[in-house]
């Protein structure tokens, strides 16, 4: 069985990977999926109605894998361009930050405290609770009448 694999590699591996390479313009690449060519193909061997066929298997595999290839790259540059763009669509201002900040520093203890560990430490209301020791329920009116007060200091400075 070994012996064959090296027949039909030494036979056929040179055009695999010349075949691989023209499709991905990479060495490195167009190697690995030879290598992972011949292994599909060679483990179906014993199937192929045509033993005679396995250049055109090899090929055929070697197209599909670089296609999953490019696939999975576009897939992953995708992802990565959405990670880098910044969740909103202007720059932050600095000085609404700190006016904001200010108007959080000016709002009772308790209330500052359940807005901070919600939405600063983004903790669940659960967590939140647990942290200042309340029922969950005190922690959900402290953070409502907090974000009122915020939200009417707000209106009022417009």
């Amino acid at each position: 069985m070994a012996r064959r694999l090296a027949e039909l590699y030494a036979q056929h591996g040179p055009g695999a990977a010349r075949l691989a390479y023209l499709l991905t313009g990479n060495r490195s690449t167009a190697e690995d999926l030879v290598q992972e060519a011949f292994v599909r193909v060679f483990g179906r061997f014993r199937d192929l109605r045509d033993p005679g066929s396995f250049e055109w298997y090899l090929r055929r595999t070697v197209v599909n894998l670089a296609n999953s290839h490019f696939r999975r790259l576009r897939t992953e540059r995708a992802y990565l361009r959405r990670r880098a763009e910044p969740h909103f669509s202007f720059m932050p201002d600095v000085a609404a930050r700190d006016e904001i900040w200010r108007m959080l520093q000016q709002l009772p203890r308790r209330q500052r405290e359940a807005i901070v560990l919600r939405f600063y430490e983004d903790l669940s209301e659960a967590a939140t609770a647990e942290v200042m020791q309340c029922p969950v329920g005190t922690v959900k009116s402290l953070v409502s009448r907090g974000l009122a007060r915020l939200r009417s200091e707000v209106t009022s400075d417009a």
